[in-house]
């Protein structure tokens, strides 16, 4: 159970917005699934069941002091790269959308790397605990880069681009909070850009090439690698002020939008809300994000400072790149709108995730003086 002075440090807050989101995100699908013209809300209620389910896992992990998870964070870390294995295995793993990187368990199927992302924050959190302030050369580096490396070498394997984005991105946003020297950025940067030509030639599929090609002109194919882009951007400028009206819009209802319940929900929402629907989604988003800022703000500890960071990186690059991408100023990815896309493995590790902001945060001042 949780102490009464716990219970009063709660961010009412970031919960409300998680529940806005929620709440929006199974509205949205049921738009994006047509559920009201053929009668089927089975997706609508697979949602909502993962919903419900999250929040009650979520609740758990508020329950256990965070501190705990530090202390096992070894096994975390490894558990968390033998799942990611797990995608490798024939008969366990299975293709979908062309990369491996989903498990089917019969009634259900999970996505490893979703989990993955958690397990690596927490056990990265604890790693550069002891390492802050001392990140000052590339030798410092080697070792976070290695604990990161391997993960994000798996999740690229499958292949899933957007998935080691993420990676990168929690990577980048923790080591910066634990204090890497400005000069190891500036190197870092400069080594990336590079690295573009030999991963060009040597790392990415042709299916990644036309992503970021398309990206940069997606009139070049508009019926192939472009229509993805061409279509969604249609659909959101459509939407104009106020939308199209719920249910109603064109591009979704005709199925001209690709994915449009996971990667591309933004667009539904744009189309039959529009610009007024599209800022308060956004609202929350960002209400969301500045809740867990505070949280790290307020983390006695380091650890829990780390850990929420890392959460925090991890919202951040998905929210921008997902509206991104809809839009046109990112490149597809493939990533998911954190607790609107539809996904049962995305909601419940994106509320394990929040748990642990919570968690973290409820624990800032146990007693008041």
């Amino acid at each position: 159970m949780i102490e009464k002075k716990l219970i009063k440090n709660i961010d009412y807050t970031l919960v409300f917005a998680i529940l806005a989101l929620l709440c929006i995100g199974i509205l949205v699908v049921s738009s994006a699934t047509h559920a009201p013209d053929t009668g089927d809300y089975g997706l609508v209620k697979r949602q909502a069941i993962w919903a419900v389910i999250s929040l009650i896992v979520g609740f758990v992990v508020i329950t256990v002091d965070y501190n705990t998870l530090g202390n096992l964070s070894y096994i975390i870390y490894a558990g968390s790269v033998l799942f990611l294995l797990l995608v490798k295995v024939p008969g366990i793993g299975v293709v979908r959308g062309g990369a491996r990187s989903w498990i089917d368990l019969g009634v259900s199927s999970i996505q490893p790397s979703e989990f993955a992302k958690i397990g690596i924050i927490v056990s990265f959190a604890k790693f550069l605990e002891s390492r802050e302030e001392k990140l000052d050369t590339i030798k410092d580096m080697i070792l976070p880069a290695v604990f990161v490396g391997v993960p994000i070498a798996l999740v690229f394997t499958e292949p899933d681009l957007g998935g080691v984005m993420v990676f990168l991105a929690i990577f980048a946003g923790m080591v910066f909070a634990a204090g890497i020297s400005y000069k190891l950025i500036l190197w870092g940067i400069a080594a990336g850009i590079a690295a573009i030509p030999a991963a060009w030639m040597f790392l990415l599929s042709e299916t990644q090439k036309t992503r970021l090609i398309v990206f940069i002109n997606p009139g070049i194919d508009p019926l192939g690698g472009g229509y993805h882009v061409i279509q969604s951007m249609i659909a959101v400028g459509s939407g104009r002020l106020l939308g199209k009206g719920l249910y109603q819009g064109t591009q979704n209802k005709l199925d001209f939008l690709p994915a449009q319940h996971t990667d591309f929900i933004f667009s539904v929402l744009g189309e039959e809300l529009g610009f007024i629907g599209a800022v308060v989604l956004i609202f929350f988003l960002f209400l969301m994000l500045f809740r867990i800022l505070d949280a790290a703000r307020q983390a006695k500890d380091r650890f829990g400072y780390l850990m929420v960071i890392g959460v925090l990186s991890m919202f951040t690059f998905q929210v921008v790149e997902n509206i991104g991408m809809t839009i046109g100023i990112m490149p597809i990815t493939g990533l998911t709108l954190p607790f609107v896309s539809y996904g049962g493995s995305s909601l419940l590790a994106n509320m394990i995730a929040m748990g642990l902001v919570i968690n973290v945060g409820m624990r800032r001042q146990i007693i008041n003086f």
